[in-house]
């Protein structure tokens, strides 16, 4: 099985750095004038149109789990009452590959592969998307999608088009899509999209231990070590880590 679990992965990223992981390079970031101060002047509401739009090109060049199909209608089950949690305006799909990943982006599209749920219970998954939830919840994707879209030259293409977010180029859009499902998270960051997974198991009366089993399974398939392979299974800490402190909150009945 092909193992990329991008699940937003275990980086330090910051406003004025970049992971290596990141399809285009150090000059080209140079070049399209990404720095912190920069990516500032890139409004939230202009991040959300290039999600919208950076989703749908994924959408099309993945194959999307139709209604009918059982993982899509698993996963309806699953997050049944999600669709606005938080506060948040949620969508989910399922794209069906043997990939082992689930992303999400700050428009609250929230994308997970049929190799993830092939891996885990429904508890287990719903943790899992609760950790992505909790990326979005705290603005750590919002962060990762301004640095891509600067990195990128959205704000430079769109500024051409009359300042038409919506109508960037898929090449764009690619490198934009591309940056953000690999980014990498700070261990602190990752550490409270656990806690936020892990809260909305108690939230919801689900099996706490979930959080646990779910980071285990990752371990175990070892995406939980260096090379940053997905958010949720990055190496800061590791996923045996990351399971053994939601043990402790669960011993600590907090």
């Amino acid at each position: 099985m092909k193992i990329r679990f991008l699940l937003l992965a275990s980086l330090a990223l910051t406003l004025g750095s970049v992971s290596s992981a990141w399809a285009f390079d150090a000059g080209r970031l140079m070049g399209a004038g990404a720095n912190a101060a920069a990516a500032i002047t890139v409004t939230d509401e202009d991040l959300i149109k290039a999600a919208q739009a950076m989703r749908a090109l994924g959408d099309r060049e993945n194959k999307v789990a139709p209604g009918n199909n059982p993982y899509n209608q698993r996963l309806a089950k699953i997050m049944k009452g999600m669709e606005n949690a938080d506060g948040l305006k949620l969508n989910f799909k399922v794209y069906l590959t043997n990939d082992v990943n689930a992303n999400a982006s700050p428009d609250g599209s929230i994308r997970v592969y049929s190799g993830l749920m092939d891996l885990l219970n429904d508890d287990e998954l719903f943790f899992v998307l609760g950790h992505e939830i909790g990326h979005v919840k705290d603005g750590d994707v919002m962060d990762a999608m301004r640095v891509a879209y600067i990195a990128a030259g959205g704000r430079e293409a769109a500024a051409a088009a009359g300042g038409t977010v919506t109508v960037l180029s898929d090449s764009i859009l690619g490198d934009i899509l591309e940056a953000v499902i690999n980014a990498q998270f700070s261990q602190s960051q990752e550490s409270a999209a656990d806690v936020y997974g892990y809260n909305l198991l108690r939230q919801y009366k689900r099996n706490q231990q979930a959080g646990v089993t779910a980071l285990q399974k990752i371990d175990q398939l070892g995406l939980g070590g260096s090379g940053g392979l997905l958010g949720l299974l990055s190496s800061h800490p590791n996923a045996g880590d990351r399971a053994k402190a939601i043990a402790d909150l669960i011993a600590q009945g907090k």
